[in-house]
């Protein structure tokens, strides 16, 4: 009869194979980068020991891990939606000085923060001169519209009637148009700086036309409506624009005092 061998002592703990390790955290990174997840790649094993820690179910860290890249995706898009608005500047509403300008309320600006009116193909039109917070305004207007999801973009009057104007040279107009008209919002900046002729303001016309209670369009001018006929020289063609730019339209009047010279006097007087 053989006598029964007693053991002594903790049982170790299970053996932990570096290399298996290794290989799992291979498969993990691999297949990450095969599925786009580039947070779960970066952040696994901080969340991962977290929910060791909080003793979460797998269920819990499986949501974990899913919800971090959902919020960072989310981030990124943010992010290229305002950078391909190609704004000159960074602007945002909440640095928007209402004590500067009187003229403008914060429930006018929230109200247009909500994309409600740019789904709705609504104009938009801030009518005052120069150094009244419009371009200001129809920047971080147009970057809250980009950071609610939609596509955005800003030009110069100037600019848009020139690229038009060389689009139709090289038989390209069709294409052009239809890039902008595909845009949720497009933001005119300095609208009224320009004397047009009849060629460029029929081309900017085909644009209003396109976008007509379609799509959005948000317009910077500094000059009151009365005076467009100044920009536009033929008198049908300026009524046209007009009636399309304004109706059903968000108007805001931003005054005539600037305050960005007040600014300026203000710093030499300090100075």
């Amino acid at each position: 009869m053989s006598t029964p061998i007693t053991v002594t002592g903790e049982v170790p703990s299970p053996r932990q194979d570096t290399d298996a390790q290794g290989a799992v955290e291979t498969v993990i990174d691999e297949a990450c980068r095969a599925l786009h997840l580039p947070t779960i790649r970066t952040r696994w094993e901080e969340l991962a020991a977290t929910a060791m820690k909080e003793r979460s179910s797998y269920k819990d860290f499986l949501a974990d891990l899913l919800e971090a890249e959902c919020a960072h995706r989310e981030e990124r898009k943010k992010l290229r939606l305002v950078r391909e608005a190609n704004f000159p500047r960074s602007k945002r509403l909440e640095d928007f000085d209402f004590e500067k300008n009187p003229n403008v309320t914060p429930e006018q600006v929230n109200t247009l923060g909500d994309p409600a009116w740019v789904t709705a193909g609504q104009p938009l039109c801030l009518i005052g001169d120069s150094g009244t917070g419009k371009s200001h305004l129809l920047i971080g207007i147009g970057t809250a519209i980009a950071e609610a999801g939609l596509k955005v973009r800003y030009t110069t009057t100037a600019n848009l009637v020139n690229e038009l104007a060389e689009a139709a040279d090289e038989k390209k107009l069709g294409r052009t148009l239809a890039r902008y008209s595909r845009v949720d919002l497009l933001c005119l900046d300095e609208f009224g700086y320009l004397d047009l002729d009849k060629p460029g303001a029929k081309l900017l016309f085909q644009v209003f036309t396109e976008r007509e209670e379609r799509r959005a369009i948000a317009i910077a001018s500094n000059a009151p409506f009365s005076e467009w006929k100044q920009t536009f020289t033929d008198p049908r063609l300026c009524a046209a624009i007009v009636d399309r730019v304004t109706f059903n339209a968000h108007i805001i009047e931003t005054g005539t005092d600037s305050f960005r010279l007040a600014q300026t006097q203000e710093k030499r007087r300090r100075g």
